[in-house]
């Protein structure tokens, strides 16, 4: 039969294994609350990634409309040229024409 003493010291051995259990299940809790923030942290870093790349895809969409007005922009360019060429050799052959006649 224990004693009283040795009954005491069993509760309170088994209160502190008790308490024990509780702060490992505790840091267990936190262990595993710290996993779901960092995974929470790296979802947004991935997001922000996203994002990112959703702001660059954004850009050179914009670069490409602006390299097609600006090819857009030299080809008018071009024909305008051509067309002022043309009206020049028109007015240069309309005037040769006026000599030769003159000259008959």
């Amino acid at each position: 039969m224990k004693t009283k003493r040795e009954r005491e010291r069993e509760r309170k051995r088994e209160r502190e294994r008790e308490r024990e259990r509780e702060r490992e299940r505790e840091r267990e809790r936190e262990s595993e609350r710290e996993r779901a923030r960092e995974r929470e942290r790296e979802r947004e870093r991935e997001r922000e990634r996203e994002r990112e790349r959703e702001r660059e895809r954004e850009r050179e969409r914009e670069r490409q409309t602006y390299r097609q007005t600006d090819r857009e922009r030299e080809t008018d360019r071009q024909r305008e040229r051509e067309r002022d060429r043309q009206r020049e050799r028109e007015t240069d052959d309309r005037e040769r024409e006026t000599k030769q006649k003159r000259s008959w």
